[in-house]
């Protein structure tokens, strides 16, 4: 299935919504976030881009990462500053500046992983995650486009769709109020790096209000630092280069004073270089997507989307230095919509219903060479494609000071299409492997209770239960970090989460706010890249990962003063058996039992800005058997804004104030180094 994509569809998407918006009523008004909200309420808040929040939303333990947040950060990397949530990684510690772009999964509750996300990732309700692979393509989410991020910990599928097993992330586009006609920004930071953006923002008619496009775009590019520590350096270690930008229009055109038309084209591209000169990788995207939001009586929902992504990867010998592996094309499109429909039940009941499907298809090709010769031994072609289709029904029932929410939906799941095939270097075909098609019925659930117990006191409790289907990445594609192999497997099962929790919200003072959680999950089935030999691993579903823990966090707002921390402690384990019994009582890898993180903040009437955020990781094991270990790094970054104009301010940030040595990984000792300490000085207009 060759991979083919051109811009017309995407073109055609956007046409309605400004067309909708030149014949629609200039009467009409531009969505706005709902503003009355229980002020005990005060992790969440409604970005207003769908639907009202239901009110059982707090049941399951919801915070939030305000635009003013997402702005004024050290580094201007959204993957960065949704650490501010303790217990949220990605499968390795470095950003997307110097991490494989298959490597930036995300979960949450230590429920490990092998790069694949198990947190469902949307931007209005668009699933992010590769179609392939299940990364998240960070360097296309710019904060600055952003009104806002909300965090679910744990909670289920309910009805954001299959996939959240770990939690549900939110990414809100920014609403009109937030985007000036023009704004922009260029910063220069260490090793010669730069990042600019710029957008505009006209309105669709004459008056705020009815309607606007958004052209946005970033550019960004560095010569990097050297990833391996300065004892292992060798001539063919190599900066981690990088050089990406993303490209952005999103039209918001309203039909009538409760219904409007949303549409979005993005378009980005990144390289960048890993520890060795020639280890290169790629990824591409253009994604477009069109949404129907309408708020009377009946309020709907309704989206369409599709996406097609690229990767590229050359992977090189620590040893030979020679090229071992190239992962020249791995095409993918993924396609899908949601229905949601909440008819008028009464004021006490919020009854939602819908549908929503999800599909990707993808293919690798790849081309293996000898470590010592340099000649091609192997071309390899594998792909396949997987599919979920599914229906849920939710109500909330608010009684009194208690707030009831419960709901289940079932989804047709199939996987399909799978092959293997590898050649030898003349052309001889050495394998051709079909697996069977496989399809199923998942079944989920998930309930919760709030009570308002005093008016500062909040008590919630929820259970629930979620699955992930494998991804094409893990089903069909082996890959290599020199010297280590990790084969695919075709036959893996989906992975099945069930939880509970019980948490406490209190808000003892005005602008104190302070919250406590308590959970247990089971990962039944949980996909892990376990060892067999030295030298090789296989992806296998073990029995179960189990999670306890607990996560706290605390807001603080007097005046210009601002104080938000956040902690995680969870106790993993696997549970396992038969081949991989070796690992039974371990800690999953790349999942550490400690993690915290605290922003202090001081915003001056005038604009003028000093921010300081302090963050910690604990110690993690690289691997299944918890032979190389990640020791816990402690960093500290810091923002300054000094207004020069109302419009027009200046700068400085810094990230990893300290120079931290940062693990990310350690393969038999063999280390790779995060981000040293990296200074910005920058313009921003506003």
């Amino acid at each position: 299935m060759p991979h083919r994509f051109c811009l017309a569809p995407f073109i055609a998407l956007a046409i309605p919504a400004a067309a909708a918006a030149q014949s629609a009523t200039m009467q009409a008004t531009e969505s706005k976030a709902m503003e009355s909200r229980d002020d005990a309420t005060r992790d969440i808040v409604v970005l207003g881009r769908g639907l009202d929040l239901p009110p059982g939303t707090p049941a399951y333990g919801v915070a939030e990462i305000t635009r003013v947040r997402l702005i004024d950060n050290a580094s201007g990397r959204i993957e960065d500053v949704l650490q501010d949530v303790a217990g949220l990684q990605q499968f390795r510690r470095a950003d997307s500046r110097s991490a494989n772009p298959s490597a930036q999964g995300v979960t949450l509750r230590a429920l490990g992983g092998n790069a694949t996300s198990r947190a469902l990732v949307l931007l209005d309700g668009v699933p992010q995650a590769d179609p392939f692979f299940g990364y998240i393509p960070f360097n296309a989410l710019v904060p600055d486009r952003l009104g806002g991020v909300r965090i679910t910990r744990g909670g289920g599928a309910g009805a954001f769709g299959a996939g959240a097993l770990a939690g549900t992330i939110e990414l809100v586009s920014a609403a009109r109020t937030d985007l000036p006609l023009i704004d922009g920004s260029a910063f220069y930071g260490s090793r010669n790096a730069q990042q600019i953006t710029a957008s505009v923002t006209p309105d669709l008619g004459p008056d705020l209000g009815t309607g606007y496009v958004s052209l946005s775009g970033r550019f960004e590019r560095g010569d990097g630092f050297y990833t391996t520590p300065a004892d292992q350096r060798g001539p063919a270690d190599a900066r981690a280069r990088y050089r990406d930008y993303s490209l952005g229009l999103r039209s918001v055109a309203p039909i009538d004073a409760d219904t409007e038309l949303q549409a979005r084209l993005l378009v980005f591209r990144d390289n960048r270089t890993l520890r060795f000169r020639g280890a290169d990788s790629s990824s591409d995207g253009q994604d477009a997507s069109i949404r129907l939001i309408h708020r009377g009586a009946w309020a709907i929902d309704a989206l369409a989307y599709v996406q097609a992504r690229n990767f590229t990867n050359k992977v090189i010998s620590a040893t030979s230095f020679r090229l071992v592996l190239d992962q020249r094309n791995t095409p993918s499109t993924g396609f899908g919509g949601k229905i949601e429909i909440r008819p008028p039940v009464g004021t006490a009941h919020v009854l939602r219903i819908g549908i929503d499907a999800r599909a990707a298809e993808g293919e690798l090709f790849e081309d293996a060479y000898s470590g010592l010769t340099g000649r091609l031994t192997a071309a390899r072609h594998a792909g396949g494609d997987t599919a979920t289709l599914g229906a849920f029904v939710e109500n909330d029932w608010t009684h009194g000071r208690l707030i009831l929410t419960g709901g289940a939906r079932v989804d047709r799941w199939t996987i399909g299409n799978g092959f293997f095939q590898e050649r030898s270097p003349v052309g001889a075909l050495t394998a051709n492997d079909r697996f069977a098609d496989r399809s199923g019925v998942a079944t989920t659930a998930r309930a919760g209770a709030v009570y308002r117990a005093t008016d500062i006191v909040r008590l919630r409790a929820a259970g629930y239960t979620g699955f992930r289907v494998p991804t094409l990445n893990e089903l069909y594609r082996p890959f290599t970090v020199f010297p280590i192999l990790t084969e695919a497997n075709a036959a893996l099962k989906l992975e099945k989460l069930k939880g509970v929790e019980v948490g406490v919200d209190v808000t003892p003072l005005p602008g104190v706010a302070i919250a406590l959680t308590a959970f247990a999950n089971r990962l039944d089935d949980a996909i892990a890249n376990v060892t067999l030999t030295p030298v090789l691993r296989r992806r296998r579903n073990v029995d179960a990962v189990t999670v306890r823990g607990i996560e706290a966090s605390a807001g603080i707002t007097h005046g210009p003063l601002s104080l938000n921390a956040s902690y995680a402690l969870n106790d993993a384990q696997v549970r396992a058996s038969g081949i991989a019994v070796a690992l039974d009582g371990k800690s999953p890898a790349q999942s550490p039992r400690h993690a915290a993180s605290a922003t202090l903040a001081w915003r001056a009437p005038t604009g003028l800005l000093l921010s300081t955020t302090l963050r910690y990781v604990g110690r993690q094991y690289e691997d299944d058997l918890e032979t190389n270990v990640l020791p816990p790094a402690t960093t500290l970054d810091a923002v300054a804004e000094l207004p020069l104009t109302p419009h027009v301010s200046l700068t400085g940030r810094a990230e990893n104030l300290f120079d931290e040595a940062i693990v990310t990984r350690n393969s038999g000792g063999s280390i790779d180094l995060g981000t040293p300490r990296t200074l910005w000085i920058g313009i921003r207009l506003r």
